[in-house]
């Protein structure tokens, strides 16, 4: 069975976004950080988004900059099969993209309990809080950046229920940053 695992970088106040929707604070320019980036990148997973992260992605890696300033991050992300989930898009076309339309729960059930390789969801909050909501996350990779953003959005906006974790993994990077990684208690 495929598992599905969330990372993103989130502020110290909770934030994945700030008020306006940005997230440039998380982008570091840290030796020892862009190493462990640079090897998630290279993964074998699945890339997933909601619209509006995949967008800013779309928009982003294949672009020269981010080839010239992250190659092997840009890279993976370019090549890597991806999968996208919106109502309203009319099309994916960032390289490898698949673009499903269905029920969120649904979709991320029926991808599970198919053979393939995991998938990793970046950003897309809306997302996150309704997989959240529905149990189907199998764990949570989150690096807390020692920024305070003040106002923003949290990865569990929405999230009604409580939902207890158990620390499996963490790591302190040189820059401040905390990567924890938890998943759901039995």
């Amino acid at each position: 069975m495929r598992r599905i695992f969330v990372f993103n970088m989130v502020s110290l106040d909770g934030y994945f976004v700030d008020s306006k929707g940005d997230m440039s604070w998380a982008h570091k320019n840290d030796e020892e950080w862009n190493a462990f980036t640079s090897g998630n990148a290279s993964g074998n997973g699945v890339l997933v988004f909601g619209r509006v992260t995949y967008e800013m992605m779309a928009s982003y890696w294949p672009s020269e900059m981010a080839l010239k300033t992250s190659p092997v991050v840009a890279k993976g992300m370019n090549e890597l099969p991806k999968i996208v989930f919106s109502r309203t898009l009319g099309a994916a076309t960032w390289n490898n993209t698949k673009l499903l339309k269905g029920d969120l729960g649904a979709e991320v059930r029926k991808l599970k309990s198919e053979a393939g390789p995991d998938m990793v969801i970046f950003g897309s909050g809306t997302i996150v809080s309704q997989l959240t909501e529905q149990n189907l996350i199998d764990e949570y990779q989150i690096a807390l950046s020692p920024i305070v953003l003040g106002k923003g959005r949290t990865l569990f906006e929405g999230v009604t229920d409580k939902l207890k974790l158990k620390l499996v993994n963490s790591r302190t990077f040189g820059n401040g940053t905390v990567f924890v990684c938890y998943q759901p208690q039995a």
